[in-house]
């Protein structure tokens, strides 16, 4: 009797005292700079003048080798979906029309279904139509604009169509893109929140059409001489103010102990831009010199490392070790599942996913074992295997091929000299093509 009597006021004591809670999940923000180059960051020893992101980068990890997409829309597909973006068909930028199914798993829906509120501040470009605007793929809120590119002053797509918007409805509103996305951003952060939040901060510049304030551009004044390359600088910093204010936000909140940051780009950064008198009225003169992914080669739109890798960095005080640089082969697709992880609710397998979790690699516990990446525009494909890396044609017999350990800026093609191993990596390829979409 007395042993009954125990056992069963432990069970009493047991219900009564429940274990200590798991801590929270984290608040996620997500910075992405658009056509942002290797060289124009503070922490890659660039003339552009960045000092809030390299504050980020110095007190996190920062990723040499984050790979995105060659264009803007591939590589926001591949973060929203954790998957290859010609899975769906998408190979270039978007126009109006988009191409995601409507019972797409985004990651906003994904961390939507794992208890976070989800917000997008700023450029969208997965489609412009009613059917294809953020509040249908897994955004609680949504501002910013809808197509490719806009007048960062009249927020205007490129051939005068309206596409800023908030909660996908098209608004009007004065102010330089830059400053109204942050204050959406820090408008989301300073909320009430019961929950943990999602915010997906996703930058205009340096795209081009650039036009910045003259406090910005006077920064530059004796520094560079390169009018256009000054006003692409003049932008980032200000986009670096921006991030600034942003972060300041979360440290306000008191959440910044609880929030992990994420800043990297789109894509590398643009050669030039020959402003066409038929887009933005003709107002621009043509920017004859934009970004710097030096000492990588190559530019936007390529399949060379100058095209598809990206600065980035990763910060959460207390949680993830600073002053560390991870140099592991990483994709954007990667970010669904490290983020799905975190939440303690894993992504599920029959969303196929390609990405992989980070999170054991960004606290310096495990390195990731090799992995095959994959890349495919309209032209041609790319494929990385280990430190190899094969460019083809889609439809001819060119064959490019580079050895990343030792050649880093892709200054030498082995293809004619590794005729085994070009047809090893071209066999991969073909596997990967015949999962996408026709």
């Amino acid at each position: 009797m007395r042993v009954t009597c125990v056992l069963i006021l432990t069970a009493l004591v047991g219900t009564m005292c429940p274990a200590q809670d798991s801590p929270p999940p984290p608040n996620v923000v997500f910075l992405l700079a658009d056509d942002l180059g290797w060289a124009d960051v503070g922490f890659h020893e660039s003339d552009t003048v960045t000092p809030n992101i390299d504050q980020l980068a110095a007190g996190g990890v920062r990723l040499s080798q984050h790979y995105v997409w060659p264009t803007c829309s591939p590589t926001r597909v591949a973060l929203l979906t954790g998957r290859e973006p010609s899975r769906f068909g998408v190979l270039t930028p978007l126009a109006d029309d988009g191409r995601l199914p409507p019972d797409t798993v985004t990651l906003p829906l994904a961390l939507r279904d794992r208890g976070y509120t989800t917000h997008i501040a700023g450029k969208w470009h997965i489609g412009s139509p009613p059917k294809y605007r953020p509040l249908l793929f897994g955004f609680d809120t949504s501002y910013g604009y809808f197509r490719g590119q806009i007048d960062p002053y009249t927020h205007l797509y490129k051939f005068g169509n309206r596409t800023w918007h908030r909660n996908d409805k098209l608004i009007d509103e004065e102010g330089h893109a830059t400053d109204l996305i942050a204050n959406e951003a820090i408008r989301v952060i300073r909320s009430p929140h019961d929950k943990p939040y999602f915010l997906y901060v996703a930058f205009s510049v340096p795209h081009y059409p650039l036009s910045e304030p003259d406090e910005w551009t006077a920064s530059y004044d004796g520094k560079i001489d390169d009018p256009w390359r000054k006003l692409n600088a003049a932008s980032i910093t200000h986009m670096d103010a921006a991030i600034g204010r942003i972060v300041a936000a979360i440290d306000e909140s008191g959440q910044r102990s609880n929030t992990l940051i994420v800043f990297t780009s789109d894509n590398g950064g643009q050669r030039a831009w020959s402003a066409p008198a038929n887009q933005y009225e003709g107002r621009y003169e043509a920017h004859t010199t934009l970004g710097n992914n030096l000492p990588l080669r190559g530019w936007k739109t390529e399949l060379y490392e100058g095209g598809i890798r990206v600065p980035c960095c990763v910060n959460w005080p207390g949680e993830i070790p600073a002053g560390k640089t991870s140099d592991a082969p990483v994709c954007i697709t990667d970010w669904f599942p490290t983020f799905c992880q975190l939440t303690g609710k894993p992504a599920d397998e029959k969303w196929k996913t390609s990405g992989k979790d980070l999170w054991p690699m960004l606290l310096g516990k495990s390195t990731p074992e090799p992995r095959t990446l994959y890349w495919k525009i309209r032209e041609r494909s790319a494929l990385r295997h280990g430190s190899w890396k094969l460019i083809a044609d889609n439809d001819g017999p060119s064959r490019e091929l580079f050895d990343l350990e030792n050649d880093p800026n892709e200054t030498t093609n082995l293809a004619a000299t590794q005729p085994k191993r070009v047809a090893e990596l071209t066999r991969l390829l073909q596997e990967q093509q015949q999962r996408d979409r026709p």
